[in-house]
């Protein structure tokens, strides 16, 4: 039976996947964490094709174990995770619309405007 990547076989399955960092062991950016689950290259590009190809996420999966599964992995998935009414507003927003980018941009992403607890606490109109 051939092998199946592992992750896919999570989300095959109803499993979630919950992105996280490993900083301080690498650089605690989680566009590279993206740009490397749907492209399965580094931001410079390296490994032409993309290292174990066949596991690439689409980027709205990565963006779903990025958001929704860290805040499930946390406990915290009925307040985190969605932008929904009751939940914290804890959000960012960001230079481009990741879903509608070339995944080589993604690793170039970054936030104008930081928002906790519903308050604008960075960018443009910052307290």
């Amino acid at each position: 039976m051939p092998a199946v990547p592992a992750d896919l076989l999570i989300l095959d399955r109803g499993g979630r996947l919950a992105f996280g960092s490993d900083w301080p062991v690498v650089p605690f950016d989680p566009f590279l964490a993206l740009h490397g689950a749907v492209t399965r290259q580094t931001a410079a590009g390296k490994l032409a094709g993309g290292w174990l190809p066949k596991e690439r996420l689409a980027i709205a999966k990565a963006l779903a174990a990025a958001t929704l599964g860290s805040a499930f992995a946390a406990h915290a998935e009925t307040r985190r995770g969605m932008i929904v009414p009751g939940h914290d507003a804890d959000l960012v927003v960001l230079d481009r619309d990741l879903l509608a980018e070339d995944p080589s941009a993604i690793a170039g992403t970054r936030v104008v405007a930081t928002v906790v607890g519903g308050r604008i606490i960075h960018g443009e109109g910052a307290a």
